[in-house]
């Protein structure tokens, strides 16, 4: 199937109350359902697609390789391991989680781009074997991009990356844009902290409707596909239904929100 907008997050949902969600969120609507090896929460995700009896067809899975990872072997193998947890014969979509291991993301130094190309040239692999159908990346800047355009002719299909109010990395959306690759934003919610933020409220009170809905439908405005996440049926159906337009004057006004 092709992706759906949006897509429900399983980043911080734990292994007990990921089966639930899964399925919860299922029926509810969404068909777009977006884990990592990192989040350890698969094998629970694949329980649930195999109790509601799922044709594969009918999902959108997309998982990631581990950051930490950045060699060919290592990539290999996580993909099958991932798989086998899901219970699935194939991934819709697969990423590079980031292009450095998380303890070092925010430090100075290389940025690992043979150690890229080693785990790019793994997903290029298993897309041809059919066992993935689109590979992608996340957390990767422009050079990262670069770097995966210059060595190879497979196609990034996505770059996932942290987009929300006060947030926006305008240069990365922007070249995505202009090479065709999906961007789809993580936390777009903001861990949670846009809640209360002063100026999303308001402009909920005005369009009554919830302060994630007006979150949701911004990233949904910068093009990207979002991503928000709850434990709640009652949050995960409101983050679903957010077709509503914003005016340009309230966007950017949403646009002025400082740095979170």
């Amino acid at each position: 199937m092709e992706i759906t907008n949006p897509g429900l997050g399983f980043w911080q949902i734990a292994k007990e109350d990921a089966k639930r969600v899964f399925i919860e969120g299922y029926e509810i609507g969404y068909r777009h359902f977006d884990t990592a090896i990192a989040y350890r929460n698969e094998s629970e995700i694949g329980e649930a697609i195999k109790e509601l009896g799922l044709k594969r067809e009918e999902i959108w899975i997309t998982s990631k390789i581990p950051a930490e990872i950045k060699n060919y072997k290592d990539a290999k193998k996580a993909i099958d391991e991932s798989l086998e947890r899901l219970g699935v014969d194939y991934l819709d979509l697969m990423l590079i989680h980031a292009p450095k291991p998380w303890a070092l993301m925010l430090l100075p130094g290389p940025r690992f781009h043979k150690g890229n190309l080693e785990v790019w040239r793994a997903l290029t692999e298993a897309k041809k074997e059919g066992r993935i159908k689109n590979i992608g990346v996340s957390n990767f800047t422009v050079k990262d991009i670069k770097n995966i355009e210059e060595h190879s002719s497979e196609p990034i299909f996505a770059n996932q990356i942290r987009i929300h109010v006060g947030h926006v990395p305008q240069e990365v959306i922007d070249y995505c844009h202009e090479k065709n690759i999906l961007v789809e934003a993580y936390s777009p919610l903001g861990v949670g902290r846009l809640l209360g933020n002063e100026t999303v409220g308001e402009i909920a009170k005005k369009y009554n409707v919830s302060p994630a809905k007006v979150c949701i439908k911004y990233a949904d405005m910068l093009g990207t596909v979002p991503l928000p996440r709850s434990r709640s049926k009652d949050h995960m159906k409101d983050n679903f239904e957010f077709d509503f337009e914003l005016t340009q004057e309230d966007k950017e006004k949403l646009d002025r929100v400082k740095t979170l």
